[in-house]
């Protein structure tokens, strides 16, 4: 059996290798497809491991910072400090933004952070930490900022002094840290004309600019610049502390919202990148779909244009088990080359790709099987044929 699929292969071997080619790069499409999803959970998963939090606390009602909008004031940390069980807390903010160099501009998310508390890039590659209150930052290598670069986020310039790795959104967008008070007038102050227009609104509001009360006017629009707000806080607990316990605390006594690593952790995965979930499993069917229509058109093709030689085979009293292990040798065979193909493909241009591709062993395992079962079935079509066909066909030419 093996020696009449193999002398078969090798009678038509371009045709078998083009096509397990082509199935191939398919397979590599589809093992590439199953990395992008694996590499935005890990981005996920790395977002929060950096954090360095063991809660997230945030505005009433909504689950920011990542997966909704969040502000809170910034003097609510001074609050979490008091709780039992919290052993550190600290303010961060969170902006996704265009920033700009002179040659261009990255997509990055920008984060605000107070220097040795949660919140701080955990390592550096290069360069170090911010030491100064204003204009330094500390960006990951994938924004391809370099030390000593000037950027310009919203209307300052920042100095590059520091360069670490693996540092990104739930979006894969790599992340540049600068000091809390520079981050807090970047997302929440107005710009100069905004600024001046709400002052002149102010002025002319005979409620907020009354002749009798001086100094009013000038409190009401020194609150209006002045900025208090911060995107969440967050906090890490002592060895001893429960992390369900003091955020149900925070619930009831601080009257905002507090996830654990778990909850957050289901924000992000079940819930901010569902919806690319379920893109990319529609892709991998469609594709499995492809592959199976692909490999049953070639061994059925195959088998036609030995149509004479299996009437032969059966003329001289072949077994049909034996026929039909000859054609489904020959489509598993094609699926070995395929996947062989596809998986080095797929090593080889993963690291291209502008989103982290994460290549599991156990998805090339299960990929490996899968395209094994494909081949497997899509060999069926073939065989019924093969076993159709009448020994009579060897004589009646």
């Amino acid at each position: 059996m093996i020696s009449l699929a193999g002398r078969d292969i090798l009678h038509s071997w371009s045709k078998f290798v083009l096509t397990g080619i082509g199935l191939g790069l398919l397979i590599g499409v589809t093992l590439t497809m199953a990395g992008v999803y694996r590499g935005m959970v890990d981005d996920a998963k790395a977002l929060l491991d950096n954090s360095g939090a063991d809660l997230w606390v945030v505005q009433q009602d909504t689950q920011g910072p990542y997966a909704e909008s969040s502000s809170i004031r910034d003097d609510v940390y001074r609050t979490l400090l008091a709780l039992p069980g919290v052993a550190r807390a600290a303010n961060v903010t969170y902006l996704t933004m265009q920033v700009r160099r002179d040659d261009g501009d990255v997509r990055a998310m920008v984060v605000g952070f107070e220097p040795g508390q949660p919140g701080e890039p955990g390592y550096l590659v290069a360069g170090r930490h911010i030491t100064r209150n204003h204009y330094e930052a500390v960006a990951d290598v994938k924004t391809g900022f370099r030390l000593g670069d000037s950027i310009r986020i919203r209307r300052h310039d920042y100095r590059v002094v520091g360069l670490t790795r693996r540092m990104v959104s739930s979006g894969g967008d790599p992340m540049v840290f600068i000091p809390l008070k520079d981050a807090q007038q970047a997302q929440f102050l107005k710009d100069n004309d905004a600024i001046l227009n709400e002052r002149a609104r102010t002025a002319a509001n005979p409620s907020l600019n009354r002749p009798g009360v001086p100094g009013l006017l000038e409190a009401i629009q020194a609150s209006q610049s002045a900025n208090r707000n911060v995107n969440a806080v967050l906090v890490q607990l002592a060895g001893h502390a429960e992390a369900e316990t003091v955020a149900g605390e925070v619930r009831r006594w601080k009257h905002l919202q507090a996830f654990t690593r778990a909850q957050m952790e289901e924000i992000l995965v079940a819930k901010l990148i569902a919806t690319s979930a379920r893109q990319i499993g529609m892709f991998l069917v469609i594709l499995a779909v492809v592959s199976a229509a692909i490999v049953a058109f070639i061994i059925y093709t195959m088998t036609l244009g030995k149509i004479r030689e299996i009437a032969v085979l059966k003329l001289i009293g072949t077994r049909n088990r034996t026929i039909a292990g000859m054609i489904l040798q020959q489509a598993l065979g094609l699926g070995v080359i395929g996947f062989m193909v596809g998986k080095t493909a797929a090593t080889v241009w993963a690291p291209f790709f502008p989103k982290f591709v994460l290549l599991e062993p156990g998805d090339a395992a299960r990929g490996f099987v899968a395209v094994m079962l494909i081949c497997a079935l899509a060999s069926t079509l073939a065989i019924r044929t093969a076993l159709r066909v009448d020994p009579a066909t060897a004589i009646g030419g």
